[in-house]
């Protein structure tokens, strides 16, 4: 790689706890992200750390220091930027004492990174509302010089499992046009638990849904049921600042992969839809 490219390392969904209990009482997900870290370690120059949501599962300060703590001094020996999104599980007052604001708009060598929070409070589904569309049209009304990156939580996609249909972005349009109108390169989302790489909006851009720190959704699994097998990964994302954007998904192995986190039928999933989905 040179300088004319903008290089990635796309976390997302580490779930850690304040406590350090584990993630469906089984899975470590600290040592999770230890993993993927150490694995990323290959690359041989990381210029941003962007972690696209559900950074904490109890929302506590504890959880967003144990991954500032874990994913700064990582960043800081690569001399890379650390860009943060809110996700559903997170919480606002956590992730605003330790990780700052919920939005923010950082630049590196002439890329435009712009965080949007999707979160709802108290729900799984995603959304924007009007004031941020508004913040995210002027702050893409002038240009950047080798445009604009947009991390949020909910992909602005339709899922593929039916777990994610009532937690999914609500009505992303409005957002996909804004993004359109302005110089928006790629996004970068999570949530899903499973790598995809896809298009959006009318101008088609680029959406990459990094793989899971804490699990890893089955997209094979006959429905109604839903499953997550122990799996964590990221994405290895480059934007070049001419040409088409390259993504990899890439898995931090361990030797329990595979095996089961949870294994919902169709009861299970329409629980989850009445507590935490839209319905709308």
């Amino acid at each position: 790689m040179t300088d004319e490219v903008l290089r990635i390392l796309h976390l997302s969904d580490t779930h850690l706890y304040g406590d350090g209990r584990l993630h469906y009482g089984i899975v470590d997900t600290l040592a999770g992200l230890d993993r993927v870290l150490a694995r990323a370690g290959s690359l041989a120059e990381v210029d941003v750390v962007a972690a696209s949501g559900d950074l904490s599962d109890d929302g506590s300060a504890d959880s967003y220091r144990r991954l500032k703590g874990t994913i700064e001094p990582w960043a800081a020996e690569r001399g890379a930027a650390v860009v943060y999104a809110m996700g559903n599980h997170d919480l606002r007052d956590g992730f605003e004492e330790v990780l700052g604001a919920r939005e923010t708009v950082t630049t590196v060598r002439g890329f435009r990174i712009v965080t949007v929070d999707t979160s709802v409070p108290g729900a799984g589904y995603g959304s924007v509302d009007g004031s941020q569309l508004d913040r995210l049209r002027d702050v893409l009304a002038t240009p950047a010089e080798h445009g604009t990156i947009v991390v949020l939580h909910h992909p602005p996609v339709a899922p593929t499992t039916l777990l994610f249909q009532t937690l999914r972005f609500v009505e992303p349009e409005p957002l996909l046009d804004v993004c359109s109108a302005g110089d928006v390169r790629v996004i970068l989302a999570g949530h899903y638990h499973h790598g995809l790489v896809t298009e959006a909006g009318p101008s088609g851009i680029p959406v990459v849904v990094a793989p899971a720190v804490a699990n890893t959704t089955d997209v094979l699994w006959p429905p109604p049921r839903e499953r997550a097998v122990r799996g964590a990964g990221f994405a290895w994302v480059q934007v070049p600042v001419d040409g088409p954007v390259r993504a990899h998904a890439v898995t931090a192995p361990a030797p329990d992969d595979g095996a089961t986190v949870y294994d919902l039928d169709a009861e299970a999933v329409r629980r989850i839809a009445d507590d935490a989905g839209w319905r709308g």
